[in-house]
C-alpha cells in the first residue's frame, strides 16, 4: 500500500490524526487499518531497515510507526526540516535518509533548481516551474570563500558546494531535510576545475587541478566518488588522460567526462567513460571533434534527457543531441539563449526529467541583459528539433552556479 494510493480525504485525516494524543491516535490507526497491518508493515520493512525505537512497542503501535512514515514520503521534501521539532523519530528519519530511499523507491522525486548569481551571498531554490521559491541559510564560511569561484553539485539530497578558505580548499554541503550547512568531510586530493556528476545518492568527481607540494598546480586524472548516505569519500581507478576544465554526466549508466585541457594545457577532443560493473574507463576518442574552441572559454556545456546527451556550444551557440553509436553530433537548431557572448559563463544548461533548462541572456543587446529561463524538450528520438518553451521568469544577474537535485 503507498500514500499514492490513499484518497485525499483520508490522507489529510491521518496526517491531522499525527498531533492528537496517543490514545487518541491508536484508535484511528485501528479503526481506519483493520486488516491492513501486516500488509503496511511488510511494505515498509520491505524499503527500510529503521525499527522502532521501544522494543515493546504494541502491534497498533508498530503500524502507527509504520503509517507516519508512508505519510512523510508523501509531503514535499523541501518542507521536512520544518517537522524536526514534531517527532525524534522523524529528525532519525531524515538523518539516515530512510524517507528518501523510500521516497526513490517509490518513484516519488521531483527536481528542485539551486542557483547562486552574483551580487548574492546566499543560494535560491526553485521548483521546477519557477513557480515557488525559497532563500537557502547563508553558508557560515570565510570572506574567501564568498568571494573565490565555487563549483556544485548534487548527491541524494546534498547540495555540495566546494571552493577555497583562507586554509584552502573546503566542502560545504546543504541538506535538504535538515535545512542547513555542514562543513566537510575534505576530498581525498582536494581540487577544482574538475568533472563531475552525480547518480543517486552518488556524487564523481574526475581530474581537475590542485597544489602539489612545490606550490605549483597539478593537472589531475584521479578521480573520487562522494556518498550521501555515508557521507564519506572513496577513490575509484584513474582515467587514460589528465584534464582540468572538463565536463562530467552520466549517460545510459555510465559516467562519461568530456574534453577539457590536459596537463600541456591543450583542448582534448576525446571523452571517457566509466563503467562500475568493470570498474574501468574506456577511452572515446574525437568524442568532440566536430567542436570549435575559443580561448578562455568555459567547460562544454552538456546536460542528459531522456537518456540523451545533448551540448550547448559557446562558439555557434547551437544546440546538439549526441549519437553514441555513431559518435556523432546531429545540430538542432540555435538555442534561445546568447552563450558566446560570455564564451560559455553565466549560462546554465542542465536537465530537468526529459526537458533541458536553459538559463541566460537571451538578447545581444547589453541594454536588455535580463537572464531568462528557458525549457526545451525534443518530441521523439527521430526528431531532429527541440520544442521551446519561453518561460517568463527572468534574473538581473550573472549566474555563478547552478544545479539540479532530485528529491
Amino acid at each position: 500500500m503507498s500514500i499514492l494510493s490513499l484518497g485525499k480525504e483520508r490522507i489529510s485525516r491521518l496526517r491531522a490524526s499525527l498531533s492528537q494524543s496517543p490514545a487518541r491516535r491508536l484508535l484511528i490507526v485501528d479503526s481506519e487499518l483493520g486488516e491492513r497491518k501486516g500488509e503496511i508493515i511488510q511494505k515498509f520493512q520491505k524499503h527500510t531497515s529503521l525499527k522502532p525505537q521501544d522494543d515493546e512497542l504494541s502491534d497498533v503501535s508498530q503500524v502507527l510507526y509504520k503509517l507516519e512514515v508512508e505519510i512523510f514520503v508523501g509531503v514535499l521534501c523541501s518542507t521536512y526540516w520544518k517537522t524536526q521539532g514534531l517527532n525524534s523519530q522523524f529528525l532519525q528519519l531524515l538523518k539516515r535518509y530512510d524517507v528518501f530511499k523510500m521516497r526513490r523507491e517509490c518513484g516519488i522525486v521531483e527536481p528542485y533548481v539551486f542557483m547562486l548569481t552574483s551580487g548574492e551571498a546566499c543560494w535560491t531554490m526553485f521548483d521546477k516551474n519557477f513557480e515557488n521559491f525559497e532563500t537557502l541559510p547563508r553558508i557560515p564560511s570565510d570572506v574567501c570563500f564568498y568571494l573565490s569561484d565555487k563549483e556544485t553539485v548534487c548527491a541524494g539530497t546534498h547540495l555540495m558546494v566546494i571552493g577555497r578558505e583562507l586554509g584552502g580548499m573546503a566542502v560545504w554541503r546543504y541538506e535538504l531535510g535538515m535545512h542547513e550547512w555542514v562543513k566537510g568531510p575534505s576530498m581525498i586530493t582536494p581540487r577544482c576545475m574538475y568533472a563531475s556528476a552525480s547518480c543517486g545518492f552518488d556524487a564523481y568527481f574526475a581530474g581537475g587541478l590542485k597544489v602539489n607540494g612545490n606550490r605549483y598546480p597539478e593537472v589531475l586524472r584521479s578521480v573520487e566518488k562522494y556518498n550521501a548516505q555515508t557521507k564519506t569519500w572513496s577513490t575509484i581507478p584513474e582515467m587514460h588522460k589528465r584534464r582540468k576544465f572538463s565536463s562530467g554526466c552520466f549517460l545510459r549508466g555510465k559516467f562519461y567526462v568530456i574534453g577539457g585541457r590536459n596537463e600541456y594545457n591543450e583542448y582534448l577532443t576525446c571523452g571517457e567513460r566509466y563503467d562500475e560493473v568493470t570498474n574501468s574507463w574506456t577511452l572515446v576518442p574525437d568524442m568532440l571533434g566536430s567542436m570549435t574552441f575559443m580561448p578562455s572559454q568555459s567547460p562544454p556545456l552538456i546536460a542528459v534527457a531522456n537518456n540523451n546527451l545533448y551540448s550547448l556550444e559557446a562558439y555557434s551557440n547551437e544546440l546538439r543531441v549526441y549519437d553514441v553509436n555513431a559518435n556523432s553530433w546531429k545540430i538542432l537548431g540555435v538555442a534561445p539563449v546568447i552563450s558566446n557572448a560570455g564564451l560559455g559563463w553565466g549560462v546554465a544548461f542542465k536537465s530537468i526529467g526529459d526537458r533541458l533548462l536553459l538559463i541566460g541572456n537571451s538578447s545581444p543587446h547589453s541594454s536588455c541583459a535580463k537572464m531568462r529561463a528557458f525549457t526545451c524538450r525534443r518530441p521523439s528520438p527521430d526528431v531532429e528539433e527541440l520544442n521551446t518553451n519561453y518561460g517568463n521568469v527572468q534574473f538581473d544577474h550573472f549566474i555563478r552556479n547552478c544545479c539540479v537535485m532530485f528529491a
